[in-house]
């Protein structure tokens, strides 16, 4: 029987470009819809957008360019090696943002849950070199169920690289961690190493060991979003900074936090035009804070009667109320707010709000922020809960970002400023630039009824009167020491403000700050108070 002979190779109908042009159309098309579509309605169904879906809503239109769309895994065994789809569950790339480039990774929870492997690993690494290099902001958005479990330890290996560069990076560029899944075990740790974590009510959860161990481990029975929810990280663990409902309300506001930072720490933050008139009188903050300090009133509403157009963009507003912190701008230009809030816990200082005071103005510092400090605080908080947790060592944080700061800092002494919160809230001898103080300025060791009984104990339980005796004393203390030009006397306050100048006064100093430039000491780094 004879064979047919093969035919030539050269005789074979040869591919041409536009055949492989449509076959590289093909093979794209299939990769941004991703995987079936049963997947994509899991997705929806759980009050999710898809990857592709959340780099529409974060991007400028049309502004994406996709890396590495056509990785996938090399991995065997367990059923990896017949599931090799295109992306291996991260699509990652740059585009922009109000015309600013940002580099931006993205898990798909459609592929492998989001969970990390060595491929997957890789193209983050490569957009965070990327982002490092261009001096570009870095966005990750999570949604993936932690280490590749089938990969072994090279899935771990590659969280180690991911945190590296986040170390790395940190006061380089801005790094944005967007949460909208779960982010369980090692994998939080790439979040907690960001500037900044926004979170999703509902559908984000974090947290290092799940509902399943700690019911193993510690018989507590407790639900993932009561574990690591948004609800618990916004109010009581501090790790996010910003809780939404939905999905899209966070994408938006990560946006317009991007509106305010500079692409890296060599470049001033973005000037935006602005129609409200620098000079602006504040005749509202006249009648808006009493003059008696025991007396409660909001600090937000004299931030917003201060900023421009009465924009402020708090930052951790459901943890540590008692210190409000936060962007807006003065004259367009950006800046940094401190301030005790009296209308909680009377403004006091204590462990949460010196954590977040001090990560916020190092986060300022580190991006060319000017810090202002608007002050109405009686104190630390007293008490056996907070010594024992280490208040000193907490508060000594907040003290030491100011002192360590090399921004414009203009210090406003709203109110009452006493004992060491004084100090802390960059008062003129830790280096503030300027200090401002409202006619209804207190400024002392502490309050006078506090001073008069240490000061006249004596007096006052051998008096017929105590009380009245007391009383006498008190006033004795608060005429000698407390009255309101006693700190601008000795040149620890620049001036005595009207409060309606306040906008005014904060624009003329930060204005002539502008060009302010500290070298820093020669050391390798400092060592704060951790």
């Amino acid at each position: 029987m004879s064979k047919t002979a093969p035919t030539p190779v050269s005789q074979l109908p040869q591919e041409t470009m536009r055949d492989r042009i449509a076959e590289l159309e093909l093979v794209r098309d299939r990769i941004i819809q991703g995987p079936d579509p049963v997947a994509t309605e899991k997705q929806h169904a759980a009050g999710k957008l898809t990857v592709r879906e959340r780099l529409d809503a974060l991007l400028d239109p049309g502004s994406f360019v996709e890396v590495e769309p056509f990785r996938r895994h090399t991995a065997t065994g367990f059923g990896l090696e017949a599931r090799r789809p295109y992306t291996d569950g991260v699509v990652a790339g740059w585009g922009k943002v109000h015309g600013q480039d940002v580099m931006v990774y993205a898990h798909d929870f459609r592929i492998f849950g989001g969970a990390l492997g060595a491929a997957h690993a890789d193209k983050i690494h490569k957009v965070m070199d990327l982002a490092a290099s261009a001096k570009v902001p870095l966005i990750g958005l999570n949604d993936g169920a932690g280490a590749r479990i089938q990969e072994g330890v090279t899935a771990l290996a590659g969280y180690g690289g991911i945190f590296r560069r986040h170390v790395r990076m940190s006061g380089v560029v801005p790094q944005i961690s967007v949460m909208l899944g779960p982010c369980a075990g090692g994998a939080a740790y790439s979040p907690a190493l960001t500037d900044f974590v926004f979170m999703v009510q509902g559908t984000a959860q974090m947290f290092i060991t799940g509902p399943d161990v700690v019911r193993a481990v510690t018989g507590e029975d407790i639900s993932r979003e009561a574990l690591g929810g948004a609800g618990v990280h916004g109010t009581r663990s501090g790790v996010a900074g910003f809780v939404y409902d939905d999905e899209l309300m966070c994408l938006e506001d990560v946006r317009f936090l991007l509106s305010m930072l500079p692409p890296n720490n060599q470049e001033l933050p973005p000037v935006a035009p602005c129609a409200d008139p620098v000079n602006r009188p504040n005749d509202p903050l006249v009648d808006l804070v009493p003059s008696d300090p025991a007396q409660s009133y909001d600090m937000a509403a004299v931030i917003e009667e201060i900023v421009d157009d009465g924009q402020f963009f708090e930052f951790h507003q459901g943890w540590a109320p008692n210190l409000i912190c936060g962007l807006g701008r003065l004259g367009g230009h950006v800046i940094g707010i401190v301030a005790n809030q009296p209308s909680h816990l009377a403004g006091v200082l204590d462990i949460a709000a010196s954590e977040k005071g001090s990560r916020f103005i190092q986060m300022c510092d580190a991006f060319n922020i000017p810090l202002v400090s608007l002050v109405d605080v009686p104190g630390f908080l007293p008490g056996a809960d907070q010594e024992h947790g280490g208040v000193i060592r907490h508060g000594a944080k907040l003290l030491y970002a100011y002192c360590a700061a090399s921004v414009p800092r203009i210090q406003v002494i709203v109110r009452k400023a006493y004992g060491g919160a004084y100090i802390v809230m960059d008062s003129r001898s830790i280096g503030a630039d300027m200090s401002f103080a409202w006619p209804t300025n207190e400024i002392a060791v502490m309050g006078a009824e506090g001073a008069a009984n240490v000061i006249f104990r004596r007096e006052i339980a051998s008096s017929p009167d105590p009380e009245q005796q007391r009383v006498t004393r008190v006033e004795e203390y608060r005429r000698a020491l407390m009255h309101p030009y006693y700190a601008a006397e000795r040149g620890l306050v620049d001036d005595i403000i009207h409060p309606r100048d306040t906008r005014a006064r904060l624009g003329r100093a930060l204005e002539l700050l502008r060009a302010k430039h500290v070298p820093p000491p020669y050391r390798k780094h400092g060592n704060p108070p951790m």
